[in-house]
């Protein structure tokens, strides 16, 4: 085996394809600013048209021999290839070419761990580049190949040196799994507080550089860090929306979402995505200037069913019209419900208009009335505190002055059956409402 090479961004692209594709261009622009995202300074590319893999190289053989003579001539220090290697594959080509090559999953796994900030999005993506060197490592190097075993003379065979780091390796995988479940329980906690105080929840999902910090900003006043490259931003955020016409909602911005997403960050990223799958509404933010914005918007449901969030209920955001050369505006289905909002999260045209739509979305299964409880009631008092349904209160004398707020479905076990609670508080809400 050759020594790699320990660093080094000039890059070569290799963008396989198959007869037929049409998103040729796309994939290949789209790969190429994943390369820059990551910090490599793209000389070429090369396109190879793969019909039936190469079970060695996956491109063809005399494809792997036109790559290696584009590297050699340019000084390449790396080969990217816009799809996901075998082990095997990667490094039989590593050795044909004499450089180091990198898959698209290597490639997006490298750009997320260097942009992790938070502590648990750092320990998700270490863990998920573990997972996937785990299948690769190689031997690159001669000394240290093996360590003798035996207390006397140093005999047997003892522990060759990629033994040792597949065993190390296990154990730094053992070591953070442990780790991110004791910050997965915590953030847990975090959400269920956030469930019980039944504040409407919404999380902002879509395709990467689609512009949710923007718009993130934008609803929430907020300064959330937003720029034109892929996967700006790794780690959730969660924010209060003020002034909605249904009361304060959270507002959740996740990772943007890509085709191929590899499978171990997905799986890595479960719980930094539960923000999605907790909510109860879904802004799917879109390019209104990009034409393959309806295969995009596909992609980011394959990725929301994988992580069970395929049937949370959706509103559509067509951010970006002041490229588009469109006017904001509401869609509403045949029964007026909102169901896309044309806007522009940069200049802020449409965004009273998106604020309007989730105050009927979000408002309109919430029973939101005053209350008056006498003391004597106070068991009822209580169990509406602990639901989370009590948005503020005043009490003297006579009682509890309350103002209530919640969705419907945490009153009616409340007000239903033939308990005297259940009784009191239906009486107490009709003559309120």
């Amino acid at each position: 085996m050759f020594d790699r090479q320990k660093k080094g961004d000039r890059a070569v692209l290799v963008l396989p394809h198959s007869r037929g594709e049409g998103d040729t261009a796309r994939r290949a622009e789209e790969f190429a600013e994943l390369a820059k995202s990551a910090g490599a300074e793209v000389l070429g590319t090369i396109s190879a048209r793969v019909e039936d893999a190469n079970p060695r190289y996956y491109i063809g053989s005399g494809k792997a021999d036109e790559v290696a003579e584009a590297a050699r001539a340019l000084e390449a220090d790396l080969v990217l290839v816009d799809h996901v290697l075998t082990p095997v594959q990667e490094r039989n080509l590593e050795k044909h070419l004499g450089v180091r090559v990198v898959d698209r999953a290597g490639l997006i796994l490298d750009i997320f761990a260097q942009r992790a900030r938070s502590h648990e999005g750092k320990l998700e993506v270490e863990l998920a580049q573990l997972k996937h060197l785990a299948t690769r490592l190689v031997r690159g190097w001669t000394h240290l190949d093996a360590q003798r075993g035996g207390a006397i003379g140093n005999r047997g065979p003892g522990e060759t040196q990629l033994e040792t780091d597949r065993r190390l390796l296990a154990l730094r995988v053992k070591m953070l799994t442990k780790r991110l479940e004791k910050v997965q329980t915590q953030r847990g906690q975090q959400r269920r507080s956030r469930l019980r105080n039944t504040v409407p929840r919404v999380a902002l999902v879509g395709y990467t550089n689609a512009g949710k910090s923007t718009l993130f900003n934008a609803l929430t006043r907020g300064s959330v860090y937003a720029a034109d490259q892929l996967f700006a931003t790794l780690d959730p955020t969660v924010r209060k929306i003020e002034d909605l016409a249904c009361g304060p909602a959270v507002i959740a911005d996740t990772v943007g979402f890509i085709r191929e997403l590899p499978h171990d960050l997905v799986a890595a990223f479960r719980a930094t995505l539960a923000e999605a799958r907790d909510a109860d509404l879904l802004l799917h933010v879109g390019d209104a200037a990009d034409e393959e914005r309806a295969r995009l918007h596909r992609v980011v449901d394959s990725v929301l069913d994988d992580i069970d969030a395929g049937e949370v209920p959706q509103l559509q955001v067509m951010n970006k019209i002041d490229l588009a050369g469109t006017e904001p505006r509401i869609e509403r289905d045949g029964s007026g419900k909102p169901v896309r909002v044309w806007l522009s999260a940069a200049t802020g045209a449409g965004i009273d208009l998106l604020r309007q739509a989730l105050g009927e979305l979000l408002g309109g299964d919430r029973v939101q009335s005053p209350l008056h409880l006498p003391l004597s009631a106070g068991r009822l008092h209580a169990r509406l505190k602990a639901a989370g349904a009590i948005s503020a209160e005043q009490v003297d004398e006579h009682g509890w002055q309350l103002r209530i707020d919640a969705p419907r479905s945490v009153i009616a076990p409340l007000s239903g059956g033939e308990g005297a609670d259940a009784r009191l508080l239906r009486e107490l809400l009709s003559v309120a409402g």
